[in-house]
């Protein structure tokens, strides 16, 4: 389901940690690109311009949170239904429990440096991370 791999672009040649567009290093900006979900994932997307592996993280940031959130929402209106609603809301709260879960995991994978590719939004992050032509 998931992929990973150490990123080259997280560190210089000389073993530098690389600084990206933003000027924090690239681990870090990784980092920060899920803190607020795809809300940050979207900032950093749009701020990084060459970066590949923070453009990476903030893309799989966007789609990972973004289906979170789209789920969260069509389970609290379903939360409604009477009697179906305490399923709607069981499946809300175990929803909840693994977006906490991936949110940790993906921001230490970051931090650490490594490329951490989670099934199809790591294909769809891949796709969309090449360096902005300016």
């Amino acid at each position: 389901m998931s992929q990973e791999q150490k990123a080259p672009g997280a560190q210089g040649p000389d073993g530098a940690t690389k600084k990206s567009t933003t000027g924090l290093e690239s681990n870090v900006a990784g980092l920060l690109s899920y803190l607020l979900g795809w809300v940050t994932g979207l900032i950093f997307y749009l701020v990084e311009e060459k970066d590949e592996f923070v453009r990476f993280h903030a893309m799989q940031s966007i789609v990972v949170f973004g289906v979170f959130t789209a789920v969260e929402i069509v389970l609290s209106f379903l939360a409604w239904i009477p009697y179906a609603g305490i399923v709607f809301t069981t499946l809300q709260v175990l929803v909840g429990v693994a977006a906490f879960a991936f949110w940790i995991v993906l921001m230490v994978r970051a931090y650490q440096g490594y490329r951490f590719k989670l099934g199809w939004a790591g294909d769809v992050a891949e796709r969309h991370s090449a360096k902005r032509v300016s």
